[in-house]
């Protein structure tokens, strides 16, 4: 394995190379990379805000052509691969497939550590993709939601905040209500009458 990693990889070697692990990696720049969860492990939040979404969107979205996906399905971005916390998927993927084929909406669910990269450099990759329409960065300490969408002069983005706000996805035709997206859990007076920041 380490030669293997000592080498460049490319997106076809790196998903053939992925079948003999146990764990969940990213292809940055030819480097084989752990993500964050699968070295640290999801927090309690992190993780019943990424099964929220899962639930709420897979009801709404059932017998649909788009579906959501787990952190198992990676993304072709110009750095390699990256394996968005959910992300909801129109197209048909070739049979076993890693890759996810036509990616509509991505969702990342931003944990202290991960903040300042998801909402930088992860976002610019998924930016470049045209079959990204949404990008979601989802906040754990307080329902808060930046919602990224591409228009006809590149991409804008909106702040949502409060447990009665509405994320509207006429991209795939539905919604998701940020009082399913936080279904559960609790949080600090303060944190639920701050307003979002950028």
């Amino acid at each position: 394995m380490g030669e293997q990693l000592r080498k460049k990889m490319t997106v076809e070697e790196f998903f053939e190379w992925q079948k003999s692990q146990d764990k969940n990696y990213e292809l940055v720049d030819g480097i084989p990379v752990l993500t964050v969860k699968a070295m640290t492990g999801a927090s309690d939040r992190h993780d019943a805000i990424t099964v929220n979404a899962i639930v709420s969107l897979g009801g709404r979205l059932r017998g649909k052509p788009c579906q959501p996906r787990t952190q198992d399905r990676a993304i072709r971005t110009f750095r390699g691969t990256r394996r968005p916390d959910v992300l909801i998927e129109c197209g048909k993927p070739e049979k076993k497939s890693w890759e996810a084929a036509d990616p509509r909406v991505v969702i990342e669910v931003l944990s202290p550590s991960t903040t300042r990269y998801d909402r930088f450099q992860k976002l610019e990759e998924y930016k470049v993709l045209t079959a990204v329409h949404v990008i979601l960065l989802v906040d754990t300490e307080a329902p808060r939601v930046t919602v990224w969408r591409r228009n006809e002069s590149g991409w804008g983005y909106e702040d949502l905040a409060g447990l009665d706000a509405i994320i509207w996805l006429p991209e795939i035709e539905t919604e998701l209500p940020l009082a399913e997206l936080y279904a559960e859990l609790s949080f600090d007076p303060g944190d639920l009458a701050q307003p979002a920041s950028s």
